[in-house]
Formats: C-alpha cells, sequence, structure tokens
C-alpha cells in the first residue's frame, strides 16, 4: 500500500524504444566476393564482376530500404566474418548474422530475432532486385503495420518471393521449401493459408539470376524510369559497357 497522504501511483510498462516500434526491413546479404555470388552470370560477366555488380545491387538495395518510412533498418549477413565489411557498407544499418543450413532456416531465424527484439512485424527483403520499385517496399510495410494482415508476399516473375513480411514467427512457411524453384510462392501461400494466416502480396517483379535477366536490367536502365532506383548498378553497367 501507498503511504498515508501520498497519491498511489499506477505502475507502467517501461517504454519501447522508438526504433521498436517499427517495421524491422532486413536485407538478406552475401559479402560480394567473386566465385560466391551471382556465379549464374558467369559467363558472360568474369567472377571479379559478377561480384562487382552484386556489390551495386547491395548498395542500391541498402538506400532503398534507408528512404523508407516506418522502418527499422537492418542487414542480414553472410559469412560471419564479413560484418566489418558491411559496417562499411551500412554503417547506420543494425547488422544481424545469418543463421541456419538452408535458406528457410535462415530467413526464419533472421525474422523470429527480429520480432523477438519488440518489432510488431518484420520482413526480409532480397538482394537480387536492383530496381524493384521503392513503393512496393513502402506498401509492404504499410500493409503489415496494419491489423488483420498476417504475412505479406512480394511475387518474383520465376514463382519465388523477393520479400515476406511477418508479425509472428511461422516456421512452417520455410520448413522443407523447394528453394530456387517455381513453386516456392505457392507453397508458402498454401502453408499460410493451412495455417489460418491472412496473407498479402504485393506486385511481382523480376530478379537478376541469369544472363537473360542480365540483358533485361541493362535494356531497363538505359535511360528508362527504373534508373533512378538503381543508381549504382546503372552506374556500373554504363561503365562497363564503355
Amino acid at each position: 500500500m501507498a503511504p498515508r497522504g501520498r497519491p498511489q501511483r499506477t505502475p507502467t510498462a517501461a517504454p519501447i524504444p522508438a526504433s521498436l516500434n517499427t517495421i524491422a526491413v532486413a536485407i538478406m546479404a552475401k559479402a560480394p566476393r567473386p566465385g560466391e555470388v551471382k556465379t549464374r552470370l558467369c559467363p558472360p560477366l568474369l567472377a571479379a564482376e559478377a561480384a562487382a555488380l552484386y556489390r551495386c545491387f547491395l548498395l542500391d538495395k541498402i538506400a532503398a530500404v534507408r528512404a523508407l518510412l516506418g522502418a527499422q533498418p537492418v542487414l542480414a549477413y553472410t559469412p560471419d566474418e564479413a560484418q566489418a565489411e558491411f559496417a562499411v557498407l551500412a554503417p547506420d544499418f543494425t547488422l544481424v548474422p545469418q543463421r541456419g543450413p538452408d535458406l528457410g532456416a535462415r530467413l526464419h531465424a533472421t525474422l523470429a530475432g527480429l520480432l523477438a527484439a519488440g518489432h510488431p512485424g518484420a520482413i526480409a527483403v532480397d538482394s537480387d532486385t536492383p530496381t524493384l520499385p521503392r513503393e512496393f517496399l513502402q506498401q509492404a510495410i504499410d500493409c503489415l503495420a496494419q491489423p488483420g494482415t498476417d504475412v505479406v508476399l512480394g511475387p518474383t516473375e520465376d514463382g519465388g518471393y523477393y520479400l515476406i513480411g511477418v508479425r509472428a514467427a511461422h516456421r512452417a512457411l520455410f520448413d522443407a521449401v523447394p528453394w530456387s524453384t517455381s513453386a516456392v510462392l505457392e507453397i508458402t501461400l498454401r502453408r499460410a493459408s493451412a495455417a489460418g494466416l491472412h496473407a498479402v502480396c504485393m506486385p511481382a517483379w523480376f530478379d537478376v539470376d541469369t544472363p537473360d535477366d542480365l540483358r533485361r536490367l541493362q535494356t531497363m536502365l538505359d535511360g528508362g524510369p527504373s534508373a533512378a532506383e538503381a543508381d549504382q548498378t546503372g552506374r556500373f553497367l554504363a561503365s562497363m559497357r564503355r
């Protein structure tokens, strides 16, 4: 009981830091090292060129996420020893190492960890879509921030997805998924429905994995409106042509 003569105070919960009141947006990133990234682009690119191009992809995605509203920018990196390298690329981002034996495990661990830290929602976004319109990312954040949406997905044209966001950790969305196949999105939506989760899809986009994708990217960046979304990538490809 409170001492006589003093008003009794109602206990209040400790305030959550402002950054935890936002949706966490984590870029899933690999260290841009020759022979370890974008290997399906070799040929026509050399391994060093493919790594340099992927570094530009990362820089453009970092710039896109940095400009989002209501988001806490995160970079989920691999391998562990690349932390210092990523700290240079994204000094204002929260850095978290990827954990798990495959992509599904790493996605689940990254999202679950951000939710456990106190974020009301978490989104994992790929690093293979340098021309992805920024408004698609913003739409995903705004959608996930609203009650009634459990899962948000950004489909890719090849049947996968460029982002997935959740308000609670759901391992079933990631276990035993046949990654890098055209069935990924369909399976994820089916599992979300089976779990009683309401899923919302963003507009579809294309990722850059193959030489045909690279040619499409070059055509798109030749003076088109997507050039603003992929400034670093566009500069690199222009320098290669010169």
